[in-house]
């Protein structure tokens, strides 16, 4: 048994080896074919290192030849399958614009899209990338409406745009929170414009109250009765959208303090209202 693992681990060292040596043998090799022929053999075992490596080598030597086009694309699909996202992104968008009538143009941007999505970050991070897999996937419907991949990469777009919906939604709510009451107006309002379909569509309707309120009672005193105004139009707008709103308990709180200074009892400012 002990004799049998020896013979094992010496033929894995061997083999191993031998891969090595030749994949040595390839990369001195100043044959190009060679180079790329050793290429097209690594990348149908898989070995997306090794097929990569040498595709590098050989793509500028191989311009105007009609393997040109396929090693761009198989280096692509290289680094995408070991998750060089950034790279595989960059490099499948070279080879649509590249070879646009390429038989393999239509993958070439499916992945491309793929590459832009796997590398968008959470959403509390920079969006760029969310943003751009959105433009590349709209492009690929739109140029590929009958491609068998249509509904998954729908599905993603519809990711990318709950990302950025959540991204909004949190910067918006920032105004809010630091208490810059102007800018969080402006800032929800723009939100509902944006996003009228959005899961926080309440919720925002809700804060616009709170702001405004708060907005009004920091004003100056020429400068309140205004704001209180447009306070009492948004509670109205909110409670015929939201009549069973969680949050129209705290609405009408709002709601009264408006109505109780507008009817000249500025004492009623000072309820206990829940900031």
């Amino acid at each position: 048994m002990r004799n049998l693992k020896i013979v094992l681990v010496l033929c894995i060292v061997c083999l191993t080896f031998s891969s090595c040596s030749k994949f040595s043998r390839l990369q001195k090799s100043t044959d190009v074919m060679v180079k790329y022929n050793g290429a097209l053999g690594y990348y149908d075992k898989k070995d997306y290192y090794r097929a990569g490596e040498l595709l590098n080598e050989v793509i500028p030597l191989l311009r105007g030849t009609e393997q040109a086009e396929k090693a761009l694309f198989f280096r692509a699909y290289c680094t995408y399958q070991l998750r060089d996202l950034i790279l595989s992104a960059y490099h499948f968008k070279n080879f649509v614009e590249t070879y646009p009538r390429s038989a393999m143009a239509e993958e070439a941007m499916y992945l491309y899209c793929m590459s832009l999505y796997e590398d968008s970050p959470p959403y509390y991070l920079d969006q760029t990338n969310t943003l751009e897999a959105l433009d590349a996937i709209n492009t690929f419907l739109l140029n590929y409406p009958d491609n068998p991949n249509r509904d998954r990469i729908s599905g993603i777009a519809e990711l990318c745009k709950t990302k950025l919906e959540v991204k909004a939604w949190e910067n918006t709510k920032i105004y809010f929170k630091t208490e810059n009451y102007k800018a969080a107006a402006i800032a929800f309002e723009n939100f509902s414009k944006d996003y009228p379909e959005s899961k926080y569509i309440e919720e925002c309707a809700f804060l616009k109250i709170a702001t405004q309120y708060h907005y009004a009672k920091n004003s100056i005193e020429d400068k309140k009765n205004e704001r209180y105004d447009v306070l009492i139009d948004r509670y109205q707008d909110f409670i015929d959208k939201f009549p069973q709103s969680r949050f129209a308990r705290d609405a009408e709180r709002f709601y009264k303090v408006a109505q109780a200074r507008l009817s000249n009892n500025a004492a009623s400012e000072e309820l206990n209202v829940k900031d």
